[in-house]
């Protein structure tokens, strides 16, 4: 779903114990950005499992209840595996600001996964700015690609 220029975004967060510290400075930064961030948890830093902050995250964008989702875990590796898993959802994790503009803009990725182990709150608010002002262009060789991204999910759904 691309989002409009000047609109504030609908943003499902979510996070494992891991990533929970990084993920309430995010909330905050969103929230005082004007954007509307629903936190999904975890509500604290008591072990839990990320697939299941994942999925409530996934299921949220893939129904188009929101724009996009955001995901923090230890290396945010594991949250965009799981978050991946669940048809409609183009996670990526990035921490860098190239890759997180380069994955909307190219990829169409609705869903950021960002490694609060991996960086700082500071890098992390830089990165989630960049993939919130980026929008897929709409280039004919993105939408090809990203329609052979669909193909494939599609073709592993029906069993294929």
């Amino acid at each position: 779903m691309e989002v409009a220029e000047g609109v504030d975004v609908r943003i499902a967060v979510g996070a494992d114990h891991a990533g929970f510290l990084l993920k309430i400075e995010l909330l905050e930064l969103l929230w005082a950005e004007g954007h509307e961030a629903l936190d999904l948890g975890t509500d604290s830093t008591d072990a839990v499992d990320y697939p299941d902050y994942a999925k409530a995250v996934g299921e949220e964008v893939a129904s188009g209840r929101v724009e996009r989702g955001l995901l923090v875990c230890g290396s945010g590796v594991g949250a965009s595996i799981a978050a991946n898993k669940i048809p409609g959802v183009r996670a990526g994790m990035s921490h860098d600001t190239y890759s997180a503009h380069q994955g909307v803009e190219h990829d169409d990725m609705n869903v950021l996964c960002l490694g609060a182990r991996v960086v700082g709150p500071e890098l992390a608010f830089d990165v989630v700015r960049a993939w919130l002002a980026a929008r897929f262009t709409s280039e004919d060789r993105h939408v090809r690609r990203v329609g052979k991204l669909q193909a494939i999910e599609d073709q592993y759904s029906r069993g294929e």
